[in-house]
């Protein structure tokens, strides 16, 4: 046990070494009473500006204590020869750690992009070349060093189990099958005014059965199920709109298609690109699915990877969502929230930790192909770059791909290789 001195016991203190000693079997308590402290037998740790003496001290930010959502000073530093944020001019892993975990950056005044995202280029990690590094767990591992050395505690950063999940959203379930009414009449005329043969072709090849709708790749995802792999699909069942052009919700059979891979996999919501703006929108979709599968809908993946802090996660909350997959960034690769760890949202609004569980994803097949530009063979190197990061910490290491960009079809041919590369990666590393 570890006794630190605080000069006050915050919520966002409790959260922070929680995660950084709690979680990896450290057992600690604060004490704010300096006179108590001084007297204390325990194994003692400062994380004051107070001095005491033959005590082991770090001075913190004042990040940890305060209660408002502000904008700091953010340095490049050291801590213990890593490289850390310094925030104010104060090197204190601690408060880095919260100030990334929280996504406190992502509050205020920002200039979201086409899709009112937070733009990844505008994140402190991005701009540090920190992107790439599970950084909250650097820190971590990088403190409990500084206590080992000082003889605060015998134990070592645990590393967690490593998981591989392969995820998928599904936008559409299919290109051409299951498309009733005026969404077929529109999609023949609009290929026929751009003499698009080929197309036309195609749609009366699939819907003659006498070849497979492109966008069927439901055996290859049930395959990777049957491999023992934790699947996770998540399904856009919202209005039709411009965002937004699954087939029918209540088409009978996507019904069946989604009760058929529920056997196997775990299916989520996809919250549509309209519920981020339309009131209600959420919980419909959400009631939809949850008839269609039978039982409750406890997790979720934004459509777009489209979200605002804490408006986003509020309106998960209130609609009973228990698990998010959204944490990551549509351009960009890498680790958004410095961890691959699943963790607790915390409100910076309310200044306190929910119960909605994030977890953080590695990678996006459209960001490597759609931004990145990259072919196969660089997405394979910048794969494995970052689960070569992730190997040293352990946790979930979660991907994303679609229903229609593991078919080897259009733009996407050639890169089911890329994703079975990533499958590969649980038996050349995990198992090393």
């Amino acid at each position: 046990m570890i006794e630190i001195f605080v000069d006050e016991i915050s919520e966002r203190a409790t959260y922070t070494f929680d995660f950084v000693l709690k979680d990896n079997g450290i057992s600690y308590k604060f004490n704010n009473d300096f006179k108590t402290f001084e007297n204390s037998t325990n194994i003692k740790f400062n994380y004051s500006e107070r001095f005491f003496d033959n005590v082991v001290q770090l001075r913190p930010s004042t990040l940890l204590f305060e209660e408002s959502i502000r904008t700091y000073h953010l340095t490049k530093s050291t801590f213990e020869d890593e490289e850390c944020l310094s925030l104010d001019g104060i090197t204190d892993p601690f408060a880095a750690i919260f100030f990334v975990l929280s996504r406190m950056e992502e509050y205020g005044d920002i200039l979201f992009d086409e899709h009112e995202r937070f733009p990844a280029k505008q994140s402190i990690l991005y701009q540090f070349g920190w992107l790439q590094k599970m950084v909250c767990e650097r820190w971590s591992k990088t403190l409990i060093g500084f206590l080992n050395k000082y003889h605060l505690t015998d134990k070592k950063y645990e590393k967690r189990p490593s998981e591989l999940i392969p995820t998928f959203d599904i936008d559409n379930a299919y290109a051409y099958q299951l498309k009733e009414g005026s969404r077929k009449i529109l999609s023949v005329l609009k290929d026929n005014v751009k003499g698009n043969k080929a197309r036309l072709a195609e749609r009366k090849a699939v819907l003659s059965r006498e070849k497979k709708d492109p966008y069927d790749t439901y055996d290859r995802i049930q395959s990777i199920a049957d491999q023992g792999f934790d699947v996770q699909l998540f399904w856009l069942l919202g209005d039709f709109g411009p965002f937004d052009k699954n087939i029918h919700f209540n088409n009978k059979g996507q019904k069946e298609l989604i009760q058929t891979l529920a056997k196997t996999c775990s299916i989520g919501i996809h919250p549509s690109y309209k519920s981020n703006t339309k009131p209600g929108q959420l919980e419909i979709e959400i009631d939809r699915l949850a008839k269609t599968i039978h039982q409750p809908i406890t997790k979720s993946r934004q459509h777009y990877l489209k979200f605002r802090l804490p408006a986003t996660y509020k309106s998960l909350i209130a609609a009973n969502i228990q698990h998010d997959y959204t944490m990551g960034y549509a351009s960009e690769v890498g680790y958004r929230a410095g961890t691959c760890r699943p963790f607790k949202w915390f409100d910076l609004e309310k200044n306190c930790a929910t119960e909605l569980t994030i977890h953080p994803f590695a990678y996006m097949d459209g960001t490597l192909l759609e931004y990145k530009n990259f072919d196969v063979e660089e997405a394979k190197l910048i794969i494995s770059s970052l689960f070569e990061e992730f190997s040293q910490f352990g946790g979930e290491f979660i991907f994303l791909w679609h229903n229609e960009t593991i078919g080897d079809y259009g733009k996407w041919k050639g890169w089911s290789e890329v994703l079975e590369h990533t499958l590969q990666l649980r038996i050349s590393r995990l198992t090393d």
